[in-house]
């Protein structure tokens, strides 16, 4: 009792303490600001004439003293938009929200630093602010699921989240995210649940996931193709009990390790691209549930311990678990176990059987067992397999023009019926092993064999041997005849040469000059923005960008860099300002794109939506705004690189980067505007947004306008760059159908030489070329490659890959490669709204074989962008001469001199020869003849 006494007055005194404390006033009004945004406040039944909700207890709100740390509005079916004012509630600890049906923008948490619970999930937010998860100190749990949050184009967690340390659970299923997940995220040492099913998600499980102490990882069921890769930094995971990755299109095998997951209970892979053998860890495990459907295991079908299990829809052997392959069957799994399971392969080589069915690839003999492995030209890459010494009827290997590597497996030699073995054009290195000079040996194009000379084939042991079994000599030779009979051309041109260089000085300085004092005397009309853009020769890295001022002497595009404004009007003033440093205010971009309104769109991409803007003048430009939900590392990287490679690079047949904007979130490009869009749009879906078809004269236009511009960047530019991303859907279009290539987010430098860069995997699968999509490492010829590919777009009017196709045409490249060379297949396959006159074909016949240069597997086969050039220009720039007269031409003798030739000049311009002194005796040229200008221009815009 004496106990008793002091604890009840304890209490007592702090219940009067809290019943005395009157409700923050910033707090208090908050909460008014929730209760009126709602369409039904009624059903908090909060009193209208109470000023203090922490000490007479409203409804859902809880206090700490008087200040207000939870709101709990859960499943209350309230509707309307929340106060932007929310984060004010400085001392929040608990925001309870889900199951509502708030609406708008989700509310910011910026500043709550001790908030600990975000329950957010299952209203219709449809927006994120840029700074929502700032200051999220202390934050726990946050769930956002079932938010469509920033419409078709998806968004992703910002940085700010990072610093959000202690966070345990992060849920957001159907919340519309989209994009590669950040690296941070599997960094968060933290995190124990991460729910993300139903959403845009793409790309592979970061690296950083690896070893993290996940429990929950749940990246099911993402829309456009979902997530891809392997998934064996999974078995790092080891505290995982629950792991959903159904519904993606991750591909490789299943780690034979997955075992080492011991807690692990629930694990789900069903309808991905997971191929190869189940494991036998995997069969053993004891999961609560597992599902394998819809993938493409193989081999046996097995027994599993777990409680529920299924395999169904995949190429098992046979349907009964348990039951063993045939010794063939396994062999032939673990040969393209070796090859990483080619999808080809793999759809084909099903049941028990290969004879049975004749699995693509494979011949067999009388007695039913394999006696022919012909898979010349499949792409396929990696090692030989020693299992293939298993297959004891195998008497030809034809694998030549592939990508295979490593050595040839030392038992292939114990193949009793093998006669011939053609590995030639892949990367086969050494040992080689001793075969039986019955075989046939053909090794000639593997580089790793010292360099395609003949060589001698190795024992098992990597030592020289006597056997001659090995054909290793390259399949080309140089004859000294071929290099002796250009010594004559050369010997001409040495001569010709500087002749022809002078009659082309003299028919270029003279008009140039002429043009030169007009153009010095000529100032250019007022305008808000004026770009100009720099020649290609020129030394000088600076783009020439003017802004200059109204009548009222506001300008029309601020920017701010090497140059200042004035406040007051400076009439046609302009400043020059180094690309590099032209910065536009956001607010200026929001007035010309009237506030990115949605009639102004022009497009949306993984970067985020392209605006249309005019400015005060007229003058159109093209707006690229970054959305809040992909500024990750990879974005913001592409969007610098964009600024770094256009502020250096000045092309007519290049887009121009006309400024940029950084301000807070807002990340935006500006660029000239382009009226007539991409080239894939005119190519594929003319006919949906009611185009004309282009005519083959415009598409003759078009690959010449992107080859000098593709040349400009890879060999006449300060720099040698890569693109890495040229595609028909990246060439823009002006009124005139003259194209210009966009998007140089993924620009490389591309290294002095013949050598490559090894870089991260980017582009767009049916334009990558096969070295850089197989072993990372590009050259300017993996955009040759490319752009191959878009002449073929241009010939056909089909896209570069398109799985609704027949198979045989889905990738266009090797559809195209079965019949350039077939006239009547070649007239079939070309755009059916093409002309198809004798006269057309001609030059489609140029491009289909051009088209096939720039496609070769070999990139040293391919030709330089410069090359590309010379052979398009001649047939876009088909010049004819008058009648020839070596005499005279067009009223003037080239044979007079240079005084005299000038004067008879400016008489057939019909001018009176006294506006200068031929007779000068310095020889000077003062002034032009009046007019020349115009018969100019043409020439000088060219």
């Amino acid at each position: 009792m004496a106990d008793f006494l002091p604890k009840v007055l304890i209490f007592t005194a702090h219940m009067l303490c809290f019943a005395s404390a009157a409700t923050d006033p910033g707090d208090l009004s908050i909460l008014r600001d929730f209760h009126d945004g709602l369409a039904n406040p009624d059903l908090l039944k909060w009193p209208a004439n109470d000023a203090d909700p922490c000490g007479n207890r409203w409804n859902y709100i809880f206090c700490s003293g008087n200040r207000v740390t939870q709101i709990e509005v859960q499943k209350l079916g309230l509707r309307g938009n929340l106060t932007r004012k929310l984060n004010g509630l400085t001392q929040l600890t608990h925001l309870g929200l889900q199951n509502n049906e708030f609406a708008g923008p989700l509310p910011s948490l910026s500043g709550l630093s001790s908030l600990q619970y975000a329950y957010l999930d299952y209203n219709r937010f449809d927006s994120i602010p840029g700074d929502v998860f700032v200051g999220l100190d202390s934050l726990l749990i946050l769930a956002l699921d079932g938010n469509s949050l920033n419409g078709s184009g998806g968004w992703m967690f910002p940085d700010d989240l990072r610093n959000s340390a202690q966070l345990m659970n992060l849920t957001c299923n159907s919340c519309n995210l989209a994009g590669p997940l950040p690296d941070y995220v599997g960094s968060m040492a933290s995190l124990q649940v991460l729910l993300l099913s139903n959403n845009m998600l793409s790309g592979e499980i970061p690296a950083s996931f690896g070893g993290s102490g996940l429990q929950m990882l749940w990246l099911n069921d993402q829309k456009g193709g979902g997530m891809s890769g392997g998934i064996d930094l999974v078995v790092s995971m080891v505290s995982l009990t629950s792991l959903w990755l159904h519904g993606n299109s991750f591909s490789g095998k299943i780690p034979a390790n997955i075992g080492d997951l011991v807690s692990l209970k629930d694990l789900n892979l069903n309808g991905n691209k997971l191929v190869g053998l189940v494991p036998d860890s995997l069969t053993s495990m004891t999961l609560a549930s597992l599902d394998l459907n819809n993938n493409y295991f193989m081999g046996p079908m097995p027994k599993f311990k777990a409680a529920k299990s299924t395999c169904a829809s995949n190429p098992f052997c046979l349907p009964t678990p348990g039951l063993s392959c045939s010794l063939e069957v396994m062999a032939l799994i673990e040969f393209l176990d070796g090859m990483d399971y080619p999808a080809r392969l793999v759809s084909s080589w099903q049941g028990n059987d290969p004879c049975s069915t004749l699995w693509l690839g494979l011949s067999c003999d009388t007695n039913g067992k394999v006696s022919a492995i012909n898979l010349p030209s499949k792409n396929l890459t990696g090692n030989l397999s020693p299992s293939v010494a298993n297959l004891n009827s195998l008497s030809r290997v034809q694998l030549q023009s592939n990508y295979l590597s490593g050595a040839i497996p030392s038992n292939w030699t114990s193949l009793q019926s093998l006669t011939y073995l053609d590995l030639s054009n892949n990367n086969i290195s050494y040992p080689l092993p001793k075969f039986s000079s019955s075989v046939k040996l053909v090794l000639n194009g593997n580089p790793l064999l010292l360099g395609n000379q003949t060589a001698t084939p190795l024992s098992p042991a990597g030592t020289p041997s006597s056997s001659s079994g090995g054909d290793l000599s390259g399949s080309r030779s140089s004859s000294p005849t071929g290099n002796n009979s250009k010594r004559p051309k050369l010997v001409w041109l040495a001569i010709v040469a500087p002749a022809t260089c002078l009659v082309v000085l003299l028919c270029l300085v003279i008009p140039l000059y002429f043009y030169c004092i007009k153009k010095k005397n000529t100032s250019p009309a007022p305008s808000s923005l004026v770009v100009y853009p720099r020649d290609p020769s020129d030394s000088d890295n600076v783009v020439k960008i003017a802004v200059a001022s109204n009548a009222q002497g506001s300008t029309s595009m601020n920017g701010s860099g090497s140059g200042s404004w004035n406040s007051s009007g400076f009439g046609n003033e302009s400043r020059v300002i180094e690309a590099g440093n032209l910065i536009i205010s956001v607010q200026v971009l929001r007035n010309v794109t009237k506030n990115f309104a949605p009639q102004n769109e022009l497009g949306r991409g993984g970067f985020g939506v392209v605006y249309k803007g005019e400015l005060d003048d007229g003058t159109k430009i093209a707006v690229k705004r970054m959305e809040a939900g992909v500024i990750s590392n990879k974005a913001l990287d592409e969007f610098q690189a964009e600024i770094a490679v256009l502020s250096k690079v000045r092309h007519r047949h290049l887009v121009s980067l006309l400024g940029y904007s950084i301000e807070g979130y807002e990340r935006i490009l500006v660029y000239e505007y382009m009226p007539k869009g991409a080239l894939s749009k005119h190519l594929f879906h003319w006919k949906s947004l009611n185009f004309e078809p282009l005519t083959w004269k415009r598409r003759l236009n078009i690959a010449l306008d992107v080859a000098r511009g593709m040349e400009y960047l890879h060999s006449l530019a300060h720099r040698s760059f890569i693109h890495r991303d040229l595609k028909s859907s990246n060439i823009l279009l002006a009124d005139n159908y003259r194209a210009k290539v966009s998007d140089f987010g993924l620009v490389k430098l591309a290294p002095d030489g013949e050598n490559s860069v090894v870089t991260r995997l980017a582009g767009t699968f049916g334009y990558l070329a096969p070295e850089y999509a197989v072993t990372g490492k590009i050259t300017t010829k993996a955009d040759v490659f490319s752009f191959g590919v878009v002449l073929m777009e241009l010939l056909t009017g089909l896209m570069a890959l398109d799985e609704e196709r027949p198979e045989e045409s889905q990738y266009l490249v090797g559809y195209f490669w079965n019949i350039k060379s077939d006239r009547e297949k070649l007239m079939a396959a070309i755009d059916p709204v093409l002309d198809r006159e004798d006269e057309t074909f001609e030059s489609i016949s140029v491009i289909a074989e051009l088209a096939g240069h720039c496609t070769t597997r070999e990139p040293s086969q391919r030709p330089d962008m410069s090359h590309v050039v010379n052979v398009l220009a001649p047939l876009v720039e088909k010049w004819r001469p008058f009648d020839d007269d070596t005499e005279e031409y067009s009223g003037i003798d080239y044979s007079m001199p240079l005084n005299q030739m000038v004067k008879d000049w400016q008489e057939a311009e019909g001018e009176d020869a006294s506006f200068m002194d031929l007779e000068d005796s310095k020889g000077s040229i003062p002034a032009r003849p009046t007019g020349f200008a115009e018969s100019f221009t043409s020439s000088d815009a060219r």
